[in-house]
């Protein structure tokens, strides 16, 4: 059988002091009910040497606190690549002293409205509610009234009530254009992918894009469509390649479709930044295992998850968008035209 676990009243009896008083020193409350530093020390020194741990779910009952956060998904936790955003969540949530529980729907309203009220049934404090691909979302009734995060999702809500945390996009197309710009390339740059393919992120990224190019008097050129996969990619750009598109850079709106170009760039005999230069977004284990490594600008999974329970768990403050910096990847893909 297991060890029984101390419990405050024998804390308070190693202590030599009144349970009630235990419990206000291991609250924290020993200033405003003017308990000793002599009888604080000993409690602490009590529950030290005992092994004492509270009971949570004693605590939970009586005070409707359970110092617990449902993250409920629909495949980030089980997504290669977005699952960062799950460490960056049970980081902040162990660094506040919560307990983060997970769920994940795969898209489905009735696993959705079950698990919600499951969490519900555990008095679980606030919630993340969470996407893997960045999009707009409408939050489930069981949660109004409810402290909510969204993560890498948002409402179309003209007044939004829940914070959102998402990755600014148009502040990495923007800095994906200085990148290019700032290596030397001012023409032959042209778009791979299909903006319409992701739709938050890639009318966002192409918006960015367009931005920054036009600050230095640069348009981009023909895009080649495709959808966000490699051999889509491979496809389109090799037969672009072979329609007589004579490209300096190609900017990927994401690293799955830069294989797929950098495999249609090496067919063609052109050599990558000698010939032509590669710039992606997400910055996938991917863009570390191409050869060439490939520039790429980082989706801040972690830092995601981390902002939304800050949000979540700290101060209140009025409902807003909040948009987390994208950092450059800058590998051996780009060079000078």
């Amino acid at each position: 059988m297991p060890p029984q676990r101390a419990t405050l009243l024998q804390v308070a009896q190693r202590a030599g002091v009144s349970r009630s008083t235990a419990s206000f020193v291991l609250a924290g409350r020993h200033v405003d009910m003017r308990i000793s530093e002599d009888a604080r020390q000993r409690v602490l020194r009590a529950a030290q040497e005992l092994d004492y741990r509270p009971n949570l779910m004693a605590r939970g009952l009586r005070t409707k606190v359970t110092r617990t956060i449902a993250l409920l998904s629909d495949t980030l936790a089980s997504d290669p690549y977005a699952g960062r955003a799950i460490h960056g969540s049970l980081a902040a949530a162990v660094a506040h002293g919560h307990l983060l529980l997970i769920g994940e729907t795969e898209g489905d309203a009735v696993v959705e409205e079950r698990l919600i009220s499951d969490f519900l049934d555990r008095q679980v404090d606030a919630f993340l509610y969470a996407s893997m691909s960045t999009r707009y979302v409408r939050v489930p009734k069981q949660l109004s009234g409810r402290p909510v995060v969204l993560l890498n999702c948002l409402t179309r809500a003209a007044r939004p009530t829940c914070h959102a945390v998402v990755p600014d996009e148009v502040a990495a197309g923007w800095n994906a254009a200085r990148t290019l710009v700032e290596a030397g390339h001012r023409d032959g740059i042209h778009l791979v992918g299909d903006p319409a393919d992701q739709a938050f992120a890639g009318r966002e990224r192409v918006a960015g894009l367009r931005e920054g190019f036009a600050a230095s008097g640069i348009r981009l050129g023909a895009a080649v469509e495709c959808s966000w996969w490699p051999e889509p990619a491979y496809e389109a750009v090799r037969r672009a390649l072979a329609g007589g598109l004579a490209p300096k850079a190609l900017i990927c709106l994401n690293d799955r479709v830069a294989l797929g170009a950098y495999q249609a760039l090496r067919e063609a005999g052109l050599e990558i930044p000698d010939d032509v230069s590669v710039l992606s977004f997400d910055d996938s284990d991917l863009a570390a295992w191409l050869r060439p490594q490939l520039a790429s600008i980082s989706l801040p999974h972690y830092q995601l998850g981390w902002k939304a329970v800050e949000l979540l768990l700290g101060p209140a403050r009025q409902p807003a968008v909040h948009r987390v910096p994208m950092p450059v990847r800058l590998r051996a893909s780009v060079g000078k035209p």
